[in-house]
């Protein structure tokens, strides 16, 4: 009698449907879990110039604005209300648009993010363009 051979080779073809499926899930998940609430914060970047201005002025003494802690602000070591910021930062603009102070912004580390985006946005409604920020 002869028996008939069985191929002996083992099925070297993977399937790899699922891990495309379970690859196109963590993709999705990752996609929708990643925050969505990011505000951009638009940057001018001064343009390299030609040549130097023939009379260059001197630059006024730079505002130091200091938020604590418990998110008051110091406009020079002077208590200031959030809500007075822009009226004071057009104040100083309005001097001499062309030669701004620059504004010194020190914040305490465990001062709350949306004092210093009220911060922020005083200055750009005022149209400051020089705004640094320092660490003491």
């Amino acid at each position: 009698m002869a028996f008939a051979k069985a191929s002996a080779g083992a099925m070297a073809d993977i399937n790899v449907t699922p891990l495309i499926d379970v690859m196109l899930v963590l993709l999705i998940i990752f996609m929708v879990t990643m925050p969505i609430q990011s505000v951009p914060v638009d940057v001018d970047l001064p343009q390299k110039t030609e040549k130097p201005p023939e009379n260059p002025k001197e630059p006024p003494d730079p505002i130091e604005l200091r938020i604590d802690a418990s998110g008051q602000v110091f406009w020079n070591n002077s208590p200031v209300a959030v809500s007075a910021l822009e009226r004071m930062m057009d104040e100083e603009v309005a001097r001499d648009p062309s030669n701004q102070p620059e504004l010194q912004i020190d914040t305490n580390e465990s001062a709350e993010y949306g004092v210093l985006a009220q911060v922020l946005a005083a200055a750009k409604n005022a149209d400051m363009i020089k705004i640094g920020f320092v660490q003491k």
